[in-house]
């Protein structure tokens, strides 16, 4: 049966479980909506705390004009109430999908399989991080399991090694050592030359959630639970694009059975342009209200003048990091887009040095949470300040866009340095932020010959990310040949 052809038959049906991160949702909405385009019944499935969130976000009616066969599900996460507009702990959340949400998914599967006003359930469509609560419910029904990971290929590669890491002892925690500079100081440069299809990798590469003293060993155990059963899935997804990560791909697939390249998500969507035909395409899950001053006043601004500054909707900075920030693109003399949470700070209100509103009253514009993609293709945005986060790197690709990269945590540095040292669209900023190597940084980006050469390179990589998502592209056709598996399946 081909997947574009389904309308002749009886219409399949996919249930969607995102980890429950803006990123993960937003991907796997993406993938939904891809879904739904090529005749899927759609079962979205959140928390209830974050659908709560959405509907804070969005309005209560963000779901009206949803197709009948796009619904939002929810499932409680376990987890005490919390700040309504706050991000869960990361940790207490990749517990609960171990503990606390196997059981609720499952009655849901469950109430799916046995109604008889929805399709039969096709596949389960989960995050590879979800997989402990899909994986159950997914083999006790007899459904095909679909991985969907939200990260690049380099960092499910890593992930699948952790056991091996800490096995030659490249990721033990030790109680002495208390201070991440001085653990990679000394042990940040010793190279990882056999994990296959990562190259020239060093500790100081790899996902930091194993690495750094005194941290926790619960996210690193997860981690490495989740990487034993990829094996689960009939087919996994990878979240980018094959010219981007040939060599890893091609390591992966000998490891994991049936990896595809799906990706970038959002140009696959932009393509298909006619609403009529796509009823699904305005469906949108930011837990966060978007503002659009930001896109008038970039209307404003000359061609590639606007450094954007996010730091993506996980990380925190402290205020000594907010204030050398600020004074170092006070100090850049060049425009710039700042969005800023409003938990942005770690324990404190995001207050500005009175200086520096003074100084960028007329170049700089703070916003709260914004359209991302239509920031980064405007025509006035020349640069991306950012933390790694892998949905904000493959958008930044996509649009051409080059990066000044201040990694926080997770995939973050490994992302860094396939930006920096691989791909050759970045610059690397020390974690201990100064104003001084802000500001020179951000000119270097912005202004430098360096700079340049990054920005045409990172248009190659834009052109490169089309082709893929193209009709004929390889991310397009990779899609049609998994539905094409699982549908004969």
């Amino acid at each position: 049966m081909s997947a574009t052809g389904l309308e002749s038959a009886t219409k399949p049906h996919a249930v969607c479980v995102p980890f429950p991160l803006q990123s993960h949702i937003g991907a796997m909405l993406k993938l939904a909506k891809l879904l739904h385009r090529k005749g899927f019944h759609i079962s979205f499935v959140n928390t209830e705390f974050n659908h709560r969130r959405l509907a804070r976000a969005r309005g209560l009616e963000f779901a009206d004009g949803t197709p009948s066969d796009f619904r939002f599900l929810t499932i409680p996460d376990g987890l005490p109430p919390s700040d309504a507009d706050a991000t869960q702990d990361i940790a207490t959340l990749c517990e609960s999908t171990r503990s606390h949400m196997v059981a609720p998914f499952g009655d849901l599967v469950s109430s799916l399989v046995s109604s008889p006003s929805v399709p039969p359930v096709t596949c389960i469509v989960s995050d590879g991080v979800v997989t402990l609560t899909t994986s159950p419910a997914a083999s006790k029904f007899g459904i095909p399991l679909i991985h969907l990971f939200t990260v690049a290929g380099c960092t499910l590669m890593a992930v699948k090694h952790l056991r091996a890491l800490r096995e030659n002892g490249l990721a033990l925690l030790t109680a002495t050592t208390t201070d991440e500079s001085q653990f990679m100081n000394a042990y940040g440069n010793t190279p990882i030359d056999w994990i296959p299809g990562l190259k020239n990798m060093r500790v100081r590469d790899m996902p930091n959630f194993f690495r750094i003293p005194g941290s926790d060993d619960a996210v690193f155990d997860f981690s490495a639970d989740v990487a034993d059963r990829m094996g689960d899935a009939t087919a996994t997804i990878v979240h980018t694009f094959e010219a981007l990560e040939a060599d890893v791909l091609h390591a992966l697939s000998s490891m994991v059975p049936r990896v595809y390249a799906v990706g970038p998500l959002h140009l696959m969507i932009d393509r298909i342009a006619p609403e009529k035909s796509f009823p699904s395409k305005h469906i949108e899950c930011n837990l966060l209200e978007e503002h659009d001053e930001c896109l008038q006043w970039l209307d404003t601004k000359e061609p590639k003048s606007v450094i954007y500054v996010n730091f993506g909707s996980v990380a925190v900075l402290t205020h000594q990091q907010l204030v050398e920030f600020a004074m170092g693109l006070a100090n850049s003399n060049q425009c710039f887009l700042w969005i800023l949470r409003p938990d942005a700070v770690n324990g404190d209100a995001a207050i500005l040095p009175e200086e520096f509103v003074e100084e960028t009253r007329e170049r700089g514009f703070l916003s709260g949470w914004c359209s991302q993609e239509r920031v980064l293709y405007h025509p006035s945005v020349g640069g991306f300040l950012t933390h790694c986060g892998w949905n904000s790197t493959i958008e930044s690709l996509s649009a051409g866009v080059p990066m000044l990269c201040w990694p926080c945590s997770g995939d973050q540095q490994t992302n860094r340095k396939y930006i920096c040292d691989d791909w050759g669209v970045g610059l690397e900023m020390d974690g201990d932020v100064k104003r001084d190597e802000v500001e020179r940084l951000v000119r270097e980006l912005m202004e430098g010959e360096v700079g340049k050469k990054m920005r045409s390179k990172a248009m190659e990589w834009k052109k490169l990310a089309e082709e893929a998502a193209g009709e004929e592209g390889s991310s397009s056709m990779n899609l049609d040949k998994l539905l094409d598996q699982v549908l004969s399946t």
